[in-house]
């Protein structure tokens, strides 16, 4: 369903970005006065206007309506969080350091380890 949802938008969008580029500005109309022809459209006079702007008002409140519909899915989707929501997990809360975690070494005691360059280690 949101597949679906999701082709109509883009389709939709770019309907809307056509729909928008066809259209004459209102500075056209001048234009048109002097006989420079943009006046003898496929659709007459005023028809392109009402026609084209009829189109872009049902393609935008489509593309709004599926906008709302993706947000509302997307929202009230289950299984998907927000990763500030997520619940942290053991490894993340023991003891290791950072670098002990990230190569999987087992964490030490500091005091049971020996100290290299005390006199116990030098030969005789």
């Amino acid at each position: 369903m949101e597949n679906i949802i999701t082709v109509v938008h883009v389709l939709a969008a770019a309907s809307l970005i056509g729909l928008i580029l066809i259209q004459h500005g209102k500075g056209a109309d001048m234009g048109a006065a002097f006989g420079s022809g943009a006046s003898g459209s496929l659709f007459g006079v005023s028809g392109s206007s009402n026609f084209l702007s009829r189109a872009t008002s049902l393609s935008v409140i489509v593309f709004f309506a599926t906008s709302l519909t993706l947000a509302y899915i997307a929202s009230h989707r289950s299984g998907a969080s927000s990763v500030i929501q997520l619940p942290t997990t053991a490894a993340e809360t023991s003891t290791e350091t950072p670098a002990s975690a990230a190569l999987g070494a087992e964490s030490v005691p500091t005091e049971t380890l020996p100290v290299a360059g005390t006199a116990e280690d030098v030969p005789n």
